[in-house]
This record gives structure tokens, sequence and C-alpha cells, in this order.
């Protein structure tokens, strides 16, 4: 009997309410040395683990940059593509699945949910992508799915449908301890006035100097305590700021390269065009030309 498919969203409430087993229905390992690929969208969860160098997806509206030991989990019927630059090959672990109805005696997802509160949150988390870094759990548990599913074994259902469970939980994990940093840092005022400080004066030249006077804390102080609930300095979260803004631009203007960087806070157009093709692995030229002209390719 053939096992009916639904096509719904991983942040549907229906998987909350009905029982259902993801299954999963497309993987592979691939080397990706340079490549571009057409805008699609499916009715498959998809998850993308980068294992060496690093990619970018475009995500139409926004695209970001996948590093080795991140991945990318995009919610069903989410339009993307993939681009790998030429000089940055990029090893992927890519997997997909979808939701059948309830067949077996194994829990849904709506009992796992019941009796896991992470699970639980995480399916309300609703967003179109998700992008985390993984402690190696992800990765191995994603090894031992797809060892198992090529076993091609029918006694093996029961270590499949554990392994896609265990895998949902530790991304519930990953995505609510994520949430839980995010609450922490709000709630400290220091990091959250130089957050917002960087937001709204990153289009000017700024030194941590300038920051530590408007919250009114050492420098040095303000520059652990920072480290320690962002795991990254003042500068480099102001950099990564900028480069975000500095993509919007690009994607959703037409201001010419040559004076993006003056948008951004960076005074010297050739200190921008190194640090966004570090950032992107592209100059701000092939960026635009790669992503913007391309939308909807």
């Amino acid at each position: 009997m053939t096992r009916k498919m639904k096509t719904i969203s991983l942040f549907d409430e229906e998987l909350l309410n009905i029982d259902y087993h993801p299954s999963v229905v497309f993987y592979y390992f691939k080397q990706w040395d340079v490549y571009t690929m057409e805008f699609h969208a499916h009715p498959a969860v998809e998850i993308m683990f980068v294992i060496s160098g690093e990619c970018l997806v475009d995500l139409e509206s926004q695209a970001v940059s996948i590093k080795k030991g991140q991945f990318i989990l995009i919610d069903a019927n989410v339009k993307h593509r993939l681009i790998v630059s030429e000089g940055n090959p990029c090893r992927m672990l890519n997997i997909e699945f979808l939701f059948k109805e309830k067949k077996s005696n194994f829990p849904s997802i709506r009992e796992l949910a019941n009796e896991n509160k992470s699970l639980r949150m995480f399916l309300n988390v609703n967003k179109p992508f998700i992008i985390l870094e993984d402690p190696n759990e992800v990765y191995q548990t994603l090894k031992g799915l797809i060892l198992e599913i090529d076993e091609k074994n029918e006694d093996n259902h029961i270590m499949i449908s554990l392994l896609i469970s265990q895998l949902l939980i530790r991304i519930a994990n990953l995505v609510n301890s994520m949430e839980s940093k995010k609450i922490s840092r709000n709630k400290n005022p220091y990091i959250k006035r130089t957050i917002d400080f960087i937001h709204h004066n990153y289009d000017r030249e700024i030194k941590v100097q300038n920051i530590a006077d408007a919250v009114h804390l050492h420098p040095s102080y303000l520059h652990r305590l920072f480290k320690t609930y962002m795991n990254k300095s003042i500068l480099e979260y102001l950099t990564t700021h900028r480069m975000e803004k500095a993509k919007e631009l690009l994607l959703k203007t037409d201001i010419p390269v040559s004076d993006i960087s003056d948008y951004i806070g960076i005074n010297s157009r050739q200190y921008f065009s190194t640090v966004f093709k570090k950032y992107m692995k592209m100059s701000p030229s092939e960026f635009r030309n790669c992503v913007q002209k391309n939308i909807g390719g």
C-alpha cells in the first residue's frame, strides 16, 4: 500500500495536531567546484550541511554564506538556489524529507513533541530558513541516517525513524540554545546598548572607544563582556553587520558598487572590496552580477 505524502511546512501547526512521520526522499554527498543552481522550490524540507569549504545560498531576498561546520535548514516550498564560486570548492551533505501519515507504532512528530519540550518549542519557530553551527552532533546523526538508508534493509525502518527523530531533536536543541542566548544578551543592558549603537552608527567610522563611551564602560571590559555573550569581538560583529548591509544594498538598490563602501562606514573602497571578498568569497561586483541580475532566473 502506498503511503500518503502531504506537502506541509516543518512549522505547520498540523504537525502538532495530526500524527505524521518524516520520510527521507532525497540525499547525497557532493563536491561542488564551481556551480550556480537555478532558483527552485520543492515540497520537501531540506538540510544542506557544509563539510568543507563554503557556499552561498540565495533565497531571493537574502543571500547567506554557509561555511564548514554550518548547515542551513530550508522549509518546504521556500525558493532558493546554491552558488559555489570558482576557486572555492564546497563539499556538502544534502538531505530532504517530507511528512507521511503515521502507519506504524513508532511515535509521530506530534507524540515526540508532547514528550520533548525542546522539539515542541522548535516546531513553533516558523522561519523560512535557519542557519546553525554544529558541535558535530548533527553531522554524525546525518551520516548515521544515510548509512542506514543505504543498507536498504526492510528491517531497519525503526533505526531510520529513530535517527530522523534524533536529528530533529538535536536541531531543536541547537535552535532553542541559540534563542536562549539571544534572550540572555538582550537582558544585559550593555550588550543591547552596544548592538543598538552599532546598528545605528555602522554607516560612519566607529572605534571601540566610541561605543565604550556611549555605554559608559571601560573599553577593555566591554570587549571581554561582548565576547563572552556574542562569541565574537565587537569589531567582528561590526564587520559582519556592515557586510550584511552591503549585501542588501547590492541586492536591492542600483547604487554603484564603487559607492557602497560610503554607505556602510568604510572609507576605503579597496579595503571594502577586500573584506567583502573574504566574507562572501566573491567581489561586490561578482556578487551583484551573480545574484541580483539572476533573481527569478
